[in-house]
Parts: structure tokens; C-alpha cells; sequence
């Protein structure tokens, strides 16, 4: 998960969105141990205020935002998918969110994450539900993740872990932690200090698209 975020940490840095972030589109070299992120084929250039397909991702990793229609989203798109996968992982549940279509998709999200924030993070966005949510979405309240954790995978799971995947999975992509946040998350501290406390290069930079002070362009590349 460290590697993924480091190229995803790259990839945000130098201005493109992956935008279709899964376990497929990740390839590991165990001998030399690599990862890579790869099919960039979906990948975009993000600017401020511009509007987006969201016909994009694999319906197992689409965040809110697709499934909602909203268009004016940014990095931490690939920060929910990467969210979905960590989930999988530490869950062992294959996919985490596992809807039918579209539709079923953000109805298996609003069982986890609830309705009534589903509703809060619409409107601050003032975005119209499809009327086809009316009969399928129902009521749910917003669970929590020990809910998920059993004798199969309870020792995959810690506090750190579920806090991490708190902060990944939200509805509001303003609040999502960037991939360096993530990086810098007490999830992956054995890591960091295995670096010498540092995190490896790559420049701080908000969902938004602004760059954090202090932060440079990185040389790395993404995959």
C-alpha cells in the first residue's frame, strides 16, 4: 500500500489523475520487490474547476462522485479507489463494495457509510440524485468498521488500519487525505522509520491541485 501511494504521490504531483486505480492495474516484481502502477489509458490532467467524464474507474472502485455525476473532481478520486482496495486487503472481502451496476454500486457504499451523509455531502455540493436512487436507496445508518473485522481477518486489522481506511473512504472528497498524508498516517510508521523518518521525494500537494509549502517538483516516475 506504501508503493502505491508513493506512485500515486508521483503521479498527483506532476499534475495527472490515474482515474482507474484496482488490484489489476497493479503489478508487483516479488524478487526485486517493485511495484508499478500501470494502463494509464484513463488517466487525465487535472486543472481547477475543470469538469470531467465520469465514465471512468471500475465500477468495484468509483467513487461517490462518479456514481453521483459529479464532474468537478480531482486526485482524491484515486484516493477512494485506493481506499477500496485497502479495504479488500485488510477485510479480505473481494470487492468491498460489490454492486450489481451503477446504481447498486453507491447503494452497497450508502450501507456502509450511511444515508444521511450521502444526503450532507450532496447537498453541499448541490447535486440531484438520479430519481431511480428513490425506490433502491432506502435508509441505512453509517456502520462501523470493527463490523467487518472476524476471526479470518482480525489479524490483518489494528486501530491504525481502520483509522487510515476512515480517512480514505468519505464521501466528501475534500476530506480525504492526499496520498502523502496517507503516507505520512501512523498505518505505515515501521516504513517511514525504515527510511530514515523521511518520506521518499515527491512533492506535497492538495486534492485540489495546489501545492503544499515546502513542496517541489518530484523527478520520480509514476510507476
Amino acid at each position: 500500500m506504501f508503493e502505491l501511494l508513493r506512485a500515486l504521490d508521483a503521479c498527483h504531483s506532476m499534475g495527472i489523475m490515474h482515474r482507474d486505480v484496482k488490484p489489476h492495474n497493479v503489478m508487483i516484481n516479488h524478487s526485486q520487490r517493485k511495484l508499478r502502477l500501470i494502463d494509464w489509458g484513463l488517466a487525465e490532467f487535472y486543472h481547477p474547476g475543470q469538469e470531467y467524464n465520469v465514465r471512468v474507474a471500475s465500477r468495484y472502485f468509483k467513487g461517490p462522485e462518479l456514481l453521483v455525476d459529479y464532474q468537478m473532481y480531482d486526485y482524491s478520486l484515486d484516493l477512494w479507489s485506493l481506499g477500496c482496495v485497502f479495504a479488500s486487503m485488510i477485510f479480505r472481502k473481494e470487492p468491498f463494495f460489490h454492486g450489481h451496476d451503477n446504481y447498486d454500486q453507491l447503494v452497497r457504499i450508502a450501507k456502509v457509510l450511511g444515508t444521511e451523509e450521502l444526503f450532507q455531502y450532496l447537498t453541499k455540493y448541490e447535486i440531484v440524485l438520479d430519481p431511480r436512487f428513490n425506490e433502491i436507496l432506502g435508509r441505512h445508518t453509517k456502520k462501523r468498521w470493527e463490523r467487518f473485522v472476524h476471526a479470518e481477518n482480525q489479524h490483518l486489522v489494528s486501530p491504525e488500519s481502520l483509522d487510515l481506511l476512515d480517512k480514505l473512504l468519505r464521501y466528501d472528497h475534500a476530506e480525504r487525505l492526499t496520498a502523502r498524508e496517507a503516507m505520512e498516517h501512523v498505518y505505515f510508521r515501521a516504513i517511514v522509520q525504515d527510511h530514515g523518518g523521511r518520506i521518499p521525494v515527491g512533492a506535497q500537494q492538495n486534492n485540489d491541485g495546489t501545492k503544499k509549502p515546502g513542496s517541489t517538483t518530484p523527478s520520480t516516475n509514476p510507476t
